[in-house]
């Protein structure tokens, strides 16, 4: 390790330094050096959390075993896996970090039933058992409701006995940050204090707010033409053969009710969405949202058996799941994990795919598709990406293209499921500009999963709030935004 990071890596309780920059800039690989480096050292990160997805995928053989459904590996055998005694799973349900960070209710769940927000939990929940001197948490607020991000930034005001680096986007850098080292182009751009860095960052931020502003409505107007020409081609101008007529609802729920075993998830639902009403979607991890989209998507076969109605059909009706999602752009962590088991695609033909709705392309595609492809990537500023290979890109990168293979055929229906989990702040703005703009041309309605009120676009005028535990469990608000 060069001299220079010394300070890094000084064992100084007051210090907590926070590595930063745009991906692909060189922070991710100097945060795997600094895990190879630095003894008794965990690292929890968004790939170590596709990773443990991708492990429990191939060990999984069957969802069904003699007697019922196999959970798989639970978290309570996953956590007891880094203690040495036999039976340590057993201890786990009093234990203070299990409590902490809310693991308990969820010990004896299965892995692959872990909402995004759970999986992160329990990855740092592990680190903290396995008794690390040293924790670098990567990107650690992603995909956490507002509780668990309170609780994380607590542990790291009050932590005094484990020495903590944090690799992240600096758009909202915790209070806890004394220094920050941030890369781009792959080398070093800027080590000093929090405050040194945080007025940096505002002049760059007053730049950056003028140049959205004049590039907004050349944006809108090549998105509503690349939108003309791409129905055309596809579908004679019309947005598809199940889309629905003049002032149908795209989604309408009617009294819905969804749960397994004695968990409930969705009680007595109601709820309807029409064309170019962009919705904000929020609430605590596993209050419900996944479950919603998995509706729309036709991932829970539980759509059959309640009043869902897509495209002003009803669920059931004799439609197809490629009827659906023909009317349908989708971005989830999901998606990305099953990505990156084809990553040696290029991402043209990633953004591609999106119109066959399939996850890599296996048929030539036609001039049409090559061209939005194209068009997207260079509305993106993105056009240098177009022959790379998709496991070449940074994390960010990889969501921000599968961002755009879920707008490339302007579907009536985008759905975001955390769209900017896991990007760098320069991505995320990339990323939500890229939304507003499709917001605003009028193309596709959104629907926008999110923990962080940050995110919410201008364009989303209604909200839809989970709660738990409450009766009703959710309910709507109507937001003016700036």
């Amino acid at each position: 390790m060069p001299e220079f990071y010394t300070p890094i890596l000084a064992e100084d309780a007051d210090d907590l330094w926070l590595i930063t920059g745009a991906s692909g800039g060189g922070k991710e690989a100097f945060v795997r050096l600094l895990a190879e480096t630095i003894p008794d050292c965990a690292l929890v990160s968004l790939e170590a959390a596709a990773s443990l997805i991708e492990e429990e995928r191939r060990q999984d053989d069957s969802d069904y075993v003699e007697g019922g459904v196999d959970i798989g590996r639970t978290v309570r055998r996953y956590l007891a896996e880094i203690f040495p005694e036999s039976g340590a799973g057993a201890t786990l349900d009093g234990h203070p970090q299990a409590a902490r960070w809310g693991i308990t209710p969820i010990l004896d769940r299965g892995i692959k039933y872990l909402s995004t927000g759970e999986i992160r939990r329990t990855l740092l929940c592990r680190a903290l058992l396995s008794g690390s001197r040293t924790i670098i948490l990567s990107d650690p607020f992603e995909g956490l409701d507002t509780n668990s991000r309170h609780i994380l930034s607590r542990f790291l005001d009050e932590n005094r006995n484990i020495r903590v680096i944090l690799c992240m986007t600096a758009g909202n850098i915790p209070p806890a940050v004394t220094h920050v080292l941030e890369w781009s182009g792959g080398g070093v751009s800027f080590c000093g204090t929090r405050a040194e860095y945080e007025g940096i960052l505002a002049a760059q931020e007053a730049a950056v707010r003028e140049q959205r502003a004049s590039g907004r409505a050349r944006f809108i107007a090549q998105v509503r033409e690349l939108a003309g020409d791409v129905q055309t081609a596809l579908w004679g101008g019309e947005t598809g053969p199940f889309a629905g007529g003049e002032g149908q609802p795209l989604v309408d729920m009617r009294n819905v009710n969804v749960g397994w075993g004695d968990k409930r998830v969705l009680v007595s639902f109601s709820w309807a969405v029409a064309a170019g009403e962009h919705w904000l979607i929020r609430g605590p991890n596993g209050a419900g949202k996944t479950t919603l989209l998995e509706l729309i998507t036709g991932d829970n076969p539980q759509a059959f058996c309640n009043d869902v109605r897509l495209f002003g059909k009803k669920r059931g009706s004799g439609e197809t799941l490629w009827d659906i999602r023909r009317n349908l752009g989708i971005v989830s962590h999901r998606l990305h994990v099953e990505y990156r088991m084809v990553g040696s695609t290029p991402v043209d033909r990633v953004i591609i795919s999106g119109f066959h709705d399939s996850i890599g392309l296996y048929e030539a595609p036609v001039d049409t598709e090559t061209l939005a492809a194209r068009r997207w990537l260079e509305i993106a500023s993105l056009a240098r990406l177009a022959d790379e290979p998709f496991s070449a890109l940074s994390y960010g990168e990889q969501r921000a293209v599968l961002i755009l293979r879920g707008a490339v055929k302007c579907p009536p229906l985008l759905i975001l499921d955390e769209p900017c989990h896991g990007l760098d702040e320069g991505s995320r703005r990339m990323v939500l500009d890229l939304l507003e703009t499709i917001a605003g041309a009028g193309t596709s309605t959104l629907l926008h999963v999110t923990h962080d009120p940050a995110e919410a676009l201008s364009a989303e005028k209604r909200e839809l709030e989970f709660l738990p535990g409450q009766n009703p469990m959710y309910c709507v608000h109507h937001k003016e935004r700036p």
